[in-house]
């Protein structure tokens, strides 16, 4: 029988994106040789980046690339952050190979080819507040593309729930109230074959609010004796009472009442031969206002 090779099968999974100012790039590390049998620790790992240049073969390649640092090793995996600044503009190739305690190399990856560009800016002052429509995020940066990643309560890892935002805000109206969430949001260039650079991450933590009641519709105000009586149609949602605003003549509103969620208020402070202006509006158990309900005008005889 013929000796073994102990030949390092070769990574097949190479992966690599620009974050930031960096380079990551990621494999799994080998555990057979090309004969199936268990390699032994430990492997050396060889990650090089370089510019392909015109005419080059591999071997020429690997020569002028640059080794990269080494790598974090976690779960099989051997993760790698490289400084990209000095390919900045240019297309880079990356690959990867692995030498066994023989000195024995496998063949080289799967080749990455990667255009670098200067860091993406990363976004700043990111907000985010409860609307009715749903969770608003609003930032400041340079750029059309952005990406957005949540997640919801005690979630292991993150989601993207909005791959490319060409604004500089966004609303999730999937958000349900009473849930804490986190978002991270990212710039993205897109690149030539398909890829894109990405910038480091932004994150916001908000738990998600009751939507405040709706308007009250219907809104009736009748002259008696000597009130003016005021009834109106429930608010929808999580309603703890209403608020009364009126008007005197051409005046400002003020508020004149906080009632319990009975939706009828009597207006005792009104004197004959005015005009007067009303609207109501409902407030939730926390406290929240919604929005007013259309004015209603009516001359107290």
């Amino acid at each position: 029988m013929a000796p073994l090779a102990n030949i390092p099968s070769a990574v097949t999974d190479l992966a690599a994106k620009q974050r930031g100012g960096v380079i990551i790039a990621h494999f799994t590390v080998p555990v057979f040789t090309t004969e199936h049998v268990a390699i032994k620790d430990p492997l050396t790992l060889d990650l090089r980046v370089g510019v392909w240049p015109e005419h080059a073969t591999v071997d020429t390649w690997a020569a002028g690339a640059k080794p990269a640092p080494a790598p974090a090793l976690a779960g099989g995996f051997a993760n790698y952050e490289i400084p990209a600044t000095e390919w900045a503009g240019k297309e880079v190739v990356i690959a990867a190979r692995v030498a066994g305690t023989n000195g024995k190399e496998s063949s080289w990856s799967n080749y990455v080819i990667l255009p670098v560009v200067a860091a993406p800016d990363q976004p700043q002052d990111l907000r985010a507040a409860s609307t009715p429509a749903g969770i608003r995020l609003s930032w400041r940066a340079s750029g059309g593309h952005f990406r957005v990643l949540r997640k919801a309560g005690d979630d292991a890892s993150y989601a993207i729930v909005a791959p490319d935002v060409t604004a500089h805000e966004w609303t999730d109206a999937l958000a349900t109230p009473g849930t804490a969430y986190s978002y991270l949001v990212q710039s993205v260039v897109p690149l030539s074959n398909a890829r894109e650079a990405e910038s480091e991450l932004t994150e916001v933590k908000i738990t998600a609010e009751v939507p405040p009641p709706s308007a009250p519709t219907g809104l009736l105000a009748v002259p008696a004796p000597s009130t003016i009586e005021l009834t109106w149609e429930a608010s929808s949602g999580d309603v703890a009472g209403y608020r009364i605003y009126r008007a005197s003549g051409a005046g400002d509103f003020e508020k004149i009442a906080d009632v319990n969620a009975i939706p009828t208020y009597s207006d005792h402070a009104v004197e004959h031969g005015k005009t007067y202006r009303y609207t109501v509006s409902a407030v939730d158990q926390a406290g929240h206002e919604g929005p007013r309900s259309a004015i209603k005008e009516v001359a107290m005889p």
